[in-house]
């Protein structure tokens, strides 16, 4: 590995690792999507135990427990191609090595590979714990009792939504490992291309959470739900 590979490594761990952190304080200077989504979240459950009837909820919950579901087959898949070449021997390395401008070592390709692979299985991992987060969620609303204090109401809802809130919360973890694996496959063109790629991944992804047109609509409802 070169220098500039070392240091587009690096650039692509910092934004990768640090990712999660700066959400957090953005969160509390400005707000961030996430942010708001967990206090839109509290008002639904809360919501949902002066229901009688909770189908609507239960529906909404398996809707998410079949997106979550798609995204971790999704990722599987792509786990088994990208492994299947960096395990499948010299003539699949090869092909891989034709995509680059010029030729490298093979520990090298497969370090690229690796990375790939790695940022895909760490977004697997999310995907399985918000399916199973969910289903508990699920379970929750199902054993709910009927409820006729609002302190019980209260304490039900914050309970749900203690549940529900890190579910979904690592359903976007598993989602943003996508952009990071695309990222990373963009080492195999030379760590320029790494470092370009991680950079824009990066910069999308803190736009999308505080100053794109769905972030401005959910903090306008967060205000108008807490209002």
């Amino acid at each position: 590995m070169t220098l500039f590979d070392y240091l587009a490594l690096g650039l692509f761990l910092v934004c990768w690792l640090g990712y999660g952190p700066l959400l957090g304080v953005l969160a509390k200077k400005s707000g961030t999507l996430n942010d708001d989504m967990a206090v839109i979240r509290r008002v639904w459950m809360t919501a949902m135990t002066h229901r009688e009837i909770r189908l609507v909820d239960s529906q909404l919950l398996g809707h998410s427990i079949n997106s979550a579901s798609f995204f971790a087959s999704t990722n599987l898949l792509l786990i088994a191609a990208v492994a299947g070449v960096l395990f499948g021997g010299g003539d699949a390395l090869r092909g891989v090595a034709a995509l680059g401008a010029e030729a490298e070592p093979t520990p090298l390709l497969e370090a690229k590979l690796a990375l790939v692979v790695l940022c895909l299985a760490r977004g697997f991992l999310d995907f399985i714990w918000s399916i199973r987060q969910l289903n508990y969620s699920l379970a929750l609303i199902g054993a709910a009792p009927e409820i006729h204090t609002e302190s019980d109401r209260v304490a039900l809802g914050d309970a749900a939504t203690n549940l529900l809130n890190p579910a979904l919360n690592a359903f976007s973890q598993g989602v943003r490992g996508y952009y990071f694996a695309l990222a990373s496959a963009a080492w195999l063109f030379g760590p320029l291309w790494l470092a370009i790629g991680v950079t824009l991944s990066f910069c999308l992804l803190v736009w999308r959470q505080a100053g794109s047109p769905a972030a401005r609509a959910l903090r306008s409802a967060r205000r108008l739900l807490e209002s």
